[in-house]
């Protein structure tokens, strides 16, 4: 399965889960009240040096970033026109250290770590009719659908580059219909997952009904 997760053994990967999905949130609500481009800029170093610290591939880093950056750049662009170009440099620093500190998280911790953690937070809300194996679930799926997007945009572009196709709907259009199949195969395998009853358990049911497998299991889903 496609995972963002990059193995390692350094400080970043060591540090518990919680303690980091906690950094983040704290991290990333404090960074919205700092309008002060100085701070913001060295907030964004400290983040780079948790990659370096962590060891991440620079090619790992390009891979899950490039077709962000893209839209940064818009809305950069969008805001220096329409506002003022002080705002813009706040904006677009804030998204990235935002995209930056999560990407960090999710790229140190294994997704079963993350789940793990998140089911236990969510743990004590059972009382109000809360269930978090299902917040679970919606976590993996988030994280599951990301690299494989990530996957299906570079392949269609291969495709457009050995056919010198350069319109954007092109792109688009395709990206777009995957996008749809892939959220229809695990919408059926959510539905399989729900008819087997709460008493499977939900790591006790087959791969093929798993549906953070349903990318690859169900054939609506194949590129």
């Amino acid at each position: 399965m496609l995972s963002l997760y990059s193995p390692g053994n350094s400080l970043i990967h060591r540090i518990p889960a919680w303690i980091k999905l906690l950094a983040l949130c704290l991290c990333g609500t404090t960074v919205m009240f700092i309008s002060a481009w100085p701070i913001l800029g060295g907030a964004l170093g400290l983040i780079g040096t948790a990659y370096i610290i962590a060891r991440i591939p620079i090619d790992t880093l390009w891979r899950i970033s490039r077709a962000v950056l893209f839209f940064i750049a818009l809305i950069v662009c969008f805001q220096w026109v329409f506002s003022s170009g002080h705002l813009a440099a706040i904006v677009g620093l804030r998204i990235l250290f935002l995209i930056a500190a999560a990407n960090l998280l999710t790229l140190t911790t294994t997704m079963s770590d993350l789940v793990s953690t998140v089911e236990t937070i969510l743990s004590p809300l059972t009382r109000l009719g809360i269930r978090p194996d299902r917040v679970g679930i919606a976590v993996s799926l988030t994280l599951r659908f990301i690299p494989v997007l990530i996957e299906q945009g570079s392949r269609i572009r291969e495709a457009q580059a050995a056919r010198r196709v350069k319109a954007p709907l092109t792109f688009l259009v395709p990206l777009i219909i995957r996008t749809l199949r892939m959220a229809d195969g695990v919408g059926e395998a959510l539905e399989v997952r729900s008819s087997l009853g709460d008493s499977c358990g939900r790591r006790n049911i087959p791969d093929t009904m798993n549906p953070l497998n349903a990318v690859q299991v169900s054939p609506k889903g194949a590129p």
